[in-house]
């Protein structure tokens, strides 16, 4: 059985009290987890120890902190301190998010993405040993210090974010669980053998790991405005978030698609690019449409194999009224 989990959205948030109420609104409607992204505005940490005060029995989740803004170490600690917050309901998730917000919002340079996120997840998992952390990494040296308070009865398990295929093959290898994003169904499913490689290289069991995937969704009576808004979110990471999902969904077999939609959009010819995706790319990445049509194409990431848990995202146009609508119509028990 797929879990169904909901991924806050960034936009239409007015204030950290509607982004907790949505939290508690996802518990009473029966998701699974509430996963809580971190970008430019408010952080993750606080939003999700604020809900964990508010909230019984919902997982929590962050999805992702990135490997640059915050060290290893402290990551460590703050999944330990989250997971006692919320009586062992926390899961950690962590990345490298993308050059133009680590560069331009953060001031660090991106550098070696997949290596410092494998160092990142490897210093997490020893600081959750309550052991001494002796690190030799290529970015970072630890070497005397172990976690001063004691371990949470239930060890947080720790996820990574990967969009290529040795990204992927990381997440399977070191982490946890894999948290997919902006990928097309065909794309994903090609992405799941170099998951299965990392697993094998790691020695891990495959049914103690959670692959989670991120799936923009819209679900209203207004079938064309729901596209529209999920039109609008798709071309902006693809065309104004740097290369970084652009160059994912060329990899996907798309590559000439995706170069046009960016490319559009850097030439400030939004409407064109937003057109190229909902003519060529909305039928086979993401969900919009009335409430039952957001039923059957979600169900079909569901059906993927290998696939734990699908997380339901929202627009960054949708405001606050839009999201619960599509909150309630892909509830689980709907």
């Amino acid at each position: 059985m797929t879990d169904r989990d909901v991924f806050l959205s960034v936009g239409a948030q007015p204030s950290l009290d509607a982004m907790v109420d949505q939290i508690e609104f996802a518990e009473d409607l029966g998701y699974d987890f509430a996963w809580a992204p971190e970008t430019w505005g408010r952080d993750a940490v606080t939003l999700l120890a604020t809900a964990a005060h508010r909230t019984e029995e919902i997982g929590l989740g962050t999805s992702i902190l990135n490997a640059y803004s915050r060290s290893p170490s402290l990551l460590g600690q703050t999944a330990a301190t989250l997971q006692e917050a919320s009586d062992g309901r926390f899961r950690l998730g962590v990345g490298p998010s993308g050059p133009i917000v680590i560069e331009n919002w953060h001031g660090v340079d991106f550098g070696n993405p997949l290596r410092r996120t494998r160092e990142t997840v490897e210093i997490i998992k020893k600081v959750l040993t309550g052991e001494e952390v002796s690190y030799d990494g290529e970015y970072f040296e630890l070497d005397g210090f172990r976690l001063r308070s004691d371990l949470p009865e239930t060890i947080p398990k720790v996820d990574a974010a990967g969009l290529g295929p040795k990204a992927v093959e990381m997440c399977g290898r070191f982490a946890d669980g894999w948290h997919a994003t902006t990928f097309t169904h065909d794309g994903l499913a090609d992405r799941m053998d170099d998951l299965e490689r990392g697993l094998e290289l790691g020695d891990r069991d495959p049914e103690e790991f959670r692959t989670t995937v991120s799936v923009t969704c819209c679900a209203l009576d207004d079938s064309e405005h729901a596209r529209d808004l999920v039109t609008q979110h798709v071309a902006f990471y693809i065309g104004g978030m740097g290369t970084y999902y652009r160059d994912s969904l060329a990899r996907q077999g798309h590559e000439e698609l995706a170069h046009s939609i960016h490319d559009a959009w850097q030439d400030n010819e939004r409407d064109h690019a937003q057109q190229l995706v909902k003519d060529e790319l909305l039928s086979q990445m993401d969900v919009a449409g009335t409430p039952e049509e957001a039923r059957e194409q979600l169900a079909k990431y569901e059906a993927i194999d290998g696939v734990d848990a699908v997380y339901t995202s929202y627009p960054r146009g949708a405001n606050v009224d839009e999201i619960k609508q599509t909150m309630t119509a892909l509830a689980p028990d709907r």
